[in-house]
């Protein structure tokens, strides 16, 4: 059974950044499609950040909710079996339990932007930026 932990939360000011890896199970990492999400006290889980996998052909494809585009970078390593999410300009909005998830039997070239498109979830790492 594959699992996925999560790494990297903590406690930064506003302006400031975090990485957070995600370390999956399971010789197939490079076969997975990989996404990040999140979910605020009282909120519902909301999408984050997704790639996919490639096959050797091409640079992965990536695709981020509006309001993280252009200060977060999803990336990954196949060798390490990790996904990162690489949080720049960290808003007190961003602050969130964030998940990391993954879809074990996907499409090449394909994004996951739906959580029940995920079947394996890690349980989270929390972010916090103080207002």
């Amino acid at each position: 059974q594959v699992q996925v932990v999560e790494s990297g939360g903590g406690l930064v000011q506003t302006g400031g950044s975090l990485r957070l890896s995600c370390v999956a199970s399971g010789r197939a990492f490079g076969s997975y499609a990989m996404g990040w999400f999140r979910q605020a006290p009282g909120k519902e889980r909301e999408f984050v950040a997704a790639i996919n996998w490639r096959g050797g052909l091409g640079d992965y494809g990536t695709f981020y909710a509006d309001s993280v585009k252009g200060r977060f970078t999803i990336s990954r390593d196949n060798a390490k079996n990790t996904v990162y999410l690489q949080m720049n300009s960290l808003k007190p909005e961003d602050t969130a339990a964030y998940y990391c998830a993954a879809r074990t039997t996907a499409a090449m070239l394909t994004l996951y932007l739906q959580d029940y498109e995920y079947d394996t979830w890690g349980q989270g790492t929390q972010v916090t930026i103080p207002s």
